[in-house]
């Protein structure tokens, strides 16, 4: 008989994810949820990286934790303790500025209930803004933190003295709870007011000047224009006015009209008087007289003949001549009688020479010229000062990459070509001529905080004065029976020069000139006026600005004029 043999096998159940998917089963499961795939163990490597990063991280805590609450501990506990301070700035009164009588031009008016610091306020006088100029306000973020907490001047004199007019802000600390209510409240800086300013401008002739160039651009058709007017014994400025300007007002309010001053072809913002560089034509001609006289080239009673034109020949074709014209044939005229009329012949000659007569040549031209000032600032207390161009052998090399010709020398003497000025530096050199060599820095400022503010000045030694009284006969000679003779008034007696100035690659435009001084027998004031690319046919320019300038002061400021 055979026994049975028993086994002690225990039989498994087989799970389904222990089952090969195959095309007979995979329906049984649901791949999704990944049911019938094997599974795989972590390898120690990836244990090992997981590891290591997170050590990484815990010991990155630990490191910052050591710095906030062991080396920076104290730091940081005082700054938590500042967040309960508020520090809110006291805004002191900006100073007020004044014109030479007493009259405000830009002062403060209190909107505190509005905003913790007053308003800027500006007259409303038109001619003073390049002058006076404008501030941008303090602002706040979203929060109203402060994120810029001073006044700051923009422009003029704002900007030049803004330091003086700032003064130095006050500060409030206000202690707060958790809750942000109150605990306490202690000034710790006290608030110092900014310094109040006198200018040296006479705001009534300011104004006049200005609508005077305005009236005149308008009517005629120039682009733009500025005059000035100077004190010939102390450098102060009487006027300084660009037209056409902005209003400080719009700008210091930062208005949407802010838009119709940037879009304007004319460059509002352009200070002419001290920032516009202009051709100066004809108007250089009394300072070439000077240079002539003191290097001996000529005396007073010089006489050249001038037909209207001046030959020489050309640098680039042997069968041509190189004409030189005169604005009209003035026959045989001396220094003086040269300045009157304006004779181009005359200055030709003494300036670069021809056949027997001696020119003073160009190197000698441009010291006298530097010497009275041309090329350089002149020191304003306004920013933005140009220098101005003085054409020179260097200059054109550079510019044209090309050599000086004597030719290039007749263009400097009549003031073209390359010549370049502002009407600041053009008044400053006149009151040299008028003040026999006091070569002055002009300044817009009188008084700082009633405290007088004097002019730096410099003589020029190297000119005899008997060449300046020449130059002086020679410009009221223009007034009396020359170019000028519109300044021929019966109450003031006026030295002049006038220049017209060829602008534009066609020539169809001119930039009309008046210098000068008054009154003659003892000058106190010297003035230029420069009236910006007006059409070539038209006669009237700088010099009617200033006889009617005149008509009016002899009524309204006749203390200018010594009546």
């Amino acid at each position: 008989m055979f026994k049975r043999r028993r086994t002690n096998k225990v039989r498994h159940t087989i799970d389904p994810d222990e089952i090969f998917l195959d095309a007979t089963n995979l329906p049984r499961f649901d791949t999704h949820q990944f049911q019938g795939r094997l599974e795989k163990s972590i390898s120690k490597h990836t244990l090992l990286f997981l590891g290591g990063l997170f050590l990484v991280v815990i010991l990155l805590f630990a490191f910052k934790l050591y710095l906030l609450q062991v080396k920076n501990g104290l730091f940081y506990s005082a700054l938590a303790e500042n967040n309960r301070l508020q520090h809110t700035p006291v805004f002191p009164e900006r100073g007020v500025i004044f014109d030479r009588n007493g009259v405000a031009l830009a002062w403060n008016e209190s909107f505190k209930e509005e905003r913790e610091y007053s308003k800027r306020a500006y007259g409303v006088e038109a001619g003073l803004a390049h002058v006076v100029g404008y501030v941008r306000y303090p602002s706040q973020d979203s929060s109203g933190f402060y994120i810029k907490d001073t006044f700051t001047g923009v422009a003029g004199i704002e900007n030049f003295y803004d330091e003086i007019l700032s003064g130095e802000n006050g500060l409030i600390i206000v202690e707060t709870d958790a809750l942000g209510n109150i605990a306490s409240q202690s000034a710790t800086r006290p608030v110092k007011n900014g310094k109040n300013i006198t200018l040296a401008i006479d705001e009534r002739i300011q104004k006049k000047l200005y609508e005077e160039i305005g009236s005149l651009a308008r009517t005629v058709g120039f682009n733009a224009g500025a005059g000035v007017i100077m004190d010939i014994k102390t450098g102060e400025l009487i006027a300084l006015t660009s037209f056409p300007e902005y209003d400080p007002a719009i700008l210091t309010g930062g208005s949407e009209e802010v838009r119709s001053f940037i879009n304007d072809e004319r460059e509002p913002f352009l200070n002419r008087a001290t920032n516009g560089l202009y051709t100066p034509g004809s108007i250089v001609k009394p300072f070439v007289a000077l240079a002539a006289l003191n290097e001996k080239v000529i005396d007073p009673e010089t006489k050249i003949l001038s037909t209207g034109s001046l030959s020489i020949p050309h640098p680039y074709f042997e069968d041509r001549e190189s004409v030189f014209t005169d604005w009209k044939a003035h026959g045989w005229v001396s220094l003086r009688e040269a300045l009157a009329v304006s004779s181009n012949v005359y200055f030709y000659e003494v300036a670069g020479g021809y056949e027997e007569q001696e020119g003073v040549g160009i190197e000698r031209l441009e010291a006298y010229f530097k010497l009275l000032g041309f090329g350089t600032e002149t020191g304003v207390d306004l920013s933005g000062e140009e220098k101005g161009v003085i054409p020179t052998p260097s200059w054109k090399k550079q510019v044209f990459g090309d050599e000086w010709r004597v030719g290039d020398t007749y263009n400097t003497a009549i003031g073209q070509y390359g010549f370049q000025i502002t009407p600041l530096q053009a008044v400053r050199a006149i009151s040299a001529i008028a003040n026999d060599g006091a070569l002055f820095l002009p300044r817009v400022v009188k008084m700082i905080d009633n405290k007088e503010v004097r002019s730096l000045k410099k003589n020029i030694q190297y000119i005899d004065k008997e060449h300046y009284a020449v130059v002086r006969e020679g410009m009221r000679l223009a007034v009396t029976s020359g170019t000028a003779a519109g300044l021929s008034l019966p109450f003031v007696d006026v030295a002049a020069k006038t220049g017209t100035a060829e602008v534009g690659i066609s020539k169809k435009s001119v930039n009309s000139w008046v210098i000068g001084f008054f009154p003659y027998e003892e000058p106190r004031y010297a003035f230029s006026v420069v009236m910006e690319k007006g059409p070539r046919n038209n006669l009237i320019g700088g010099l009617f600005i200033m006889r009617e300038l005149f008509l009016w002061m002899r009524t309204e400021t006749p203390e200018y004029l010594a009546i």
